[in-house]
């Protein structure tokens, strides 16, 4: 830390009790000066030979035969005055990073100015401020923290701005030029603590281009705000280490902000913290993390941020949501609501990602005619099938919701069924997470969601496993069967995996004779399937597959003998033959996830990584 010594007289101030302060002299005080509660008995001559305004106030006490001046409002308080007066008498004085400002804006006060005397601690506070403060990293950073408590005149003295525009330019010099011992302090080096025994003394690792924004994380959040808004307008450092500044800064100053919670303080001060880090994200996608968008976005929710902030998040957010883990996008509902999760704020994200896909159209008017101008979409299929995986993860764990309403559920899951995907397991597994969660619900709604998962886009594992779910309505069930025997066809030398012939005529037979039947198929097929019509179904799943593996000369026969097996489970449940009626043969939409179901085993759960605390550093 930078210091200067003015004076060279020893100090004699001197203390009478807790109020009083004065000098050490054979000659008598002659005036006293009052500054709050304390009174300074000191000499006239070296105070006015260097103070204009103690000139003026000691002019008027004579005339009204009075030898007190109170100046209780001077800047600084009782100290900054005693370090003005010492200077006065010539004393000995020490300033520094933590009281120089203090001493400059009371000798502005006191008008020790060039025009009283050459040399005057106006002056010379000054030349150290710019010689020696401002020249300093950490003396700025001190030195623009102690100037709050001085406001307004240290604004008006320009000692913050000065600061604020000698931090910004140090934090954008070359790293080249940056001393390693400015700060950096974050990891604990093997070669800082001494235990690398390869170390020679000298540092030979590189600099790292964010190495200032730990020290910047000191700042109360108004002089942040300012010192990243000066080193953004000099457009010299990336976005990406702006956004790793932000990051450092909200993580030290939001406690549990690591977490994805604000945990108990002034919630005041955590919303100005909050909105002045999303006021200050870069533009540019990718500056930061979409996990850490997301982690502002539950600040801002819980500390109850203006719309606009939440508005800004959700659509930066919805830019890149293909980076977000399951874990980051469970948003916890507000107070007050009967769900676990806000899934409305998810809704929104999800729109906002699917907004970018949409063909931007702008009405060109040409004479009198309307010309439209067509930009084609700018998602990738790559991130179109992350956010679907995304959100078959974030179905899964919202279905443990006792309270979620069927709707909710639904339309989260419509708002990403446009997105083609080749498996449709994931989706499967929020299901049946759901209706095992949720097993009230009535027959249309379980009908309902069942809709949302194609049959047929189910992997092996995943079909063996709903042809013995318990909780599928029999349509379902049926479909998964029929669709699984349709891809054992294909694979035992079908060209097609569409119906065999055989099977077609079948078909035919098959829908007068379910007709007469049932007396309510309607109901029964939507019905959950009992153990017993299960066991059936499992059985014959397993025989169409174990024909999978006939070889050579006896794959010619394998339709035949699908057909054949077709042909006994039509007349073991009559029910089956519904399938031929419904939708041209083409399954229903219906998706589950197995999580403590028989067989769930074979289906993975998804998982949620937690998000990390420590911080990389930007090279």
């Amino acid at each position: 830390m930078k210091f200067m010594k003015l004076g060279s007289k020893p100090d004699s101030f001197q203390a009478d009790g807790n109020n009083v302060r004065y000098v050490a002299s054979e000659l008598a005080t002659d005036v006293i000066v009052v500054v709050d509660d304390i009174k300074f008995h000191l000499h006239k001559f070296p105070l006015l030979s260097k103070s204009a305004c103690l000139q003026k106030l000691v002019a008027t006490a004579n005339e009204a035969n009075n030898n007190e001046v109170d100046i209780s409002d001077i800047p600084g308080g009782p100290s900054a005055f005693e370090t003005c007066a010492k200077f006065c008498y010539g004393m000995t004085v020490t300033l520094n990073a933590y009281n120089v400002v203090a001493a400059r804006c009371a000798a502005e006060y006191l008008g020790m100015h060039e025009s009283v005397e050459k040399g005057n601690f106006v002056y010379k506070i000054d030349v150290f401020i710019s010689s020696s403060i401002l020249r300093s990293w950490k003396d700025s950073i001190i030195v623009l923290q102690t100037t709050k408590s001085l406001l307004p005149m240290s604004e008006e003295l320009k000692v913050a701005s000065h600061c604020i525009e000698a931090i910004a330019t140090k934090a954008c010099v070359d790293v080249s030029k940056v001393d390693w011992s400015y700060t950096y302090n974050r990891k604990k080096l093997p070669e800082e603590n001494g235990n690398d025994p390869n170390w020679n003394g000298v540092r030979t690792r590189a600099v790292p281009k964010d190495w200032w924004v730990e020290d910047l994380c000191e700042l109360e959040i108004d002089f942040y705000k300012r010192c990243i808004m000066t080193i953004k307008t000099k457009a010299i450092l990336s976005n990406e280490v702006i956004g790793e500044a932000l990051k450092a800064y909200a993580y030290r100053r939001l406690s549990g902000f690591s977490k994805g919670m604000i945990q108990s303080g002034n919630v005041g001060k955590y919303r100005s913290i909050v909105d002045a880090v999303v006021w200050l994200l870069p533009a540019e996608k990718g500056s930061v993390s979409c996990s850490f968008l997301l982690k502002l976005l539950k600040a801002a929710i819980i500390v109850d941020s203006g719309d606009m902030v939440k508005a800004q998040l959700v659509r930066r957010i919805g830019q890149q949501l293909e980076e977000a883990s399951v874990n980051d996008i469970l948003i916890r509902a507000p107070e007050g609501e009967s769900t676990m999760y806000d899934v409305d704020m998810v809704h929104k994200i999800i729109e906002e990602f699917l907004m970018q896909d949409k063909n931007a159209e702008t009405d060109v008017p040409e004479e009198h005619e309307v010309v439209e101008i067509r930009r084609p979409g700018v998602l990738s299929d790559a991130s179109k099938l992350m956010v679907a995986k995304l959100m078959d993860g974030y179905l899964t764990e919202i279905a443990k919701d006792h309270n979620l309403p069927v709707a909710k559920f639904v339309d989260l899951a419509k708002l990403v069924s446009g997105i083609s995907r080749p498996t449709h397991d994931g989706l499967y597994r929020a299901i049946d997470m759901y209706l095992m969660e949720h097993q009230a619900i009535s027959k249309s709604e379980r009908k309902k969601i069942c809709k949302l998962m194609d049959c047929r886009k189910l992997s092996v594992d995943a079909c063996m496993h709903a042809v013995q779910n318990e909780r599928l309505p029999l349509r379902v069930v049926v479909q998964v069967l029929f669709f699984e025997q349709v891809r054992v066809a294909a694979a035992s030398g079908s060209s097609t995996p569409d119906l065999p012939r055989g099977l077609k005529d079948l078909n035919n037979g098959s829908r007068r004779s379910s007709r007469s039947a049932a007396t309510n198929p309607e109901e029964d097929w939507d019905a959950v399937a009992t153990a017993e019509e299960l066991k059936a179904l499992k059985g014959e799943l397993a025989a169409l597959r174990l024909s999978n593996g006939v070889g050579g000369s006896e794959r010619n026969g394998s339709d035949k003998a699908a057909i054949t097996k077709m042909k006994g489970l039509l007349k073991s449940k009559k029910i089956f033959a519904k399938l031929f009626t419904s939708k041209g043969g083409q399954g229903e939409n219906s998706g589950s996830d197995s999580s403590e179901s028989v067989g769930s085993a074979v289906l993975e759960e998804t998982k949620s990584t937690p998000s990390r605390n420590r911080r990389n550093s930007v090279s």
